[in-house]
């Protein structure tokens, strides 16, 4: 079994009595930085070996560790801080296990976003973005479909990119209401509200989370679309096309089966 373990993102005494119990329990720890997770297993004397899974390896790693839980053997995965497969390497070995019809597990825990955007007290729905990609012409296209979504949307960001970020997002998605939420749940946590075109004045050390508010104007926007690609903007966000349509159809204020027509006609 692999177990997915959460660890703290801050405070060390964040940690769950089951993740203690797994962390000392299974055969090895897939860790993204062994001596960042040491400093977490020795506070809690986790005697259990340390084995380096990251960005750059985890590719090569997939194979031998699939054969370990074909050998039966227990391994969790944990990452630096926080959830693993959140921004951080998990995603591609979850997926080979379900390619190989082999068990694994979350051991739930803290995560960033989660704090964050609770911290903010901005409205759900949200939409989890993480860290905008390298290119510039991948950073429009992302922030091009984002700009239409009617939803709190969460980023994570790099200190030494804040005020870029923050220039960019004020063009992609217009002065909105933010806040910036850094070192979570460590001894200089701080919240600050403020604007994307604003920006922050702080100081730029440590984690950031970013939280942007939903326009004000968002309604009037997707009543703007054409039925179509407002149906496909609620099933981007994860919703099936009945629900999708249900919501069009309260969008605008018309009956459910007006909307359900427009996207046959559409075809």
């Amino acid at each position: 079994m692999l177990y997915i373990v959460a660890t703290p993102i801050g405070n060390l005494g964040e940690i769950t009595y089951r993740a203690v119990e797994v962390l000392s329990s299974v055969e090895y720890i897939l860790c993204e930085d062994t001596r960042t997770s040491k400093v977490l297993l020795n506070k809690y004397d986790i005697k259990t070996r340390c084995v380096s899974y990251h960005k750059f390896n985890e590719n090569e790693k997939v194979q031998s560790i699939i054969n370990d839980l074909n050998d039966g053997k227990d391994i969790a995965l944990v990452s630096d801080a926080g959830m693993p497969g959140i921004s951080d390497p998990g995603n591609i070995l979850v997926n080979k296990l379900k390619e190989n019809n082999l068990s694994y597990t979350v051991v739930s825990g803290p995560s960033a976003l989660i704090n964050a955007f609770v911290l903010s007290g901005y409205p759900t729905p949200f939409t989890f973005i993480g860290f905008l990609p390298e290119k510039t012409s991948a950073k429009k296209k992302l922030l091009d479909e984002v700009s239409r979504y009617n939803s709190t949307l969460i980023f994570y960001i790099s200190p030494h990119n804040l005020t870029d970020t923050f220039d960019l997002l004020s063009k992609s998605l217009g002065d909105r209401e933010c806040a910036v939420v850094r070192e979570i749940s460590k001894m200089f946590e701080e919240v600050v509200f403020t604007t994307l075109e604003n920006g922050y004045d702080g100081m730029e050390k440590g984690e950031f989370v970013l939280v942007v508010k939903a326009s004000e104007n968002e309604e009037n926007t997707l009543n703007n679309m054409d039925i179509a690609s407002h149906v496909k903007y609620y099933m981007d966000m994860g919703y099936d096309k009945n629900t999708a349509i249900k919501m069009v159809a309260k969008d605008r204020g018309v009956k459910k089966n007006d909307i359900y027509q427009a996207t046959l006609d559409k075809k």
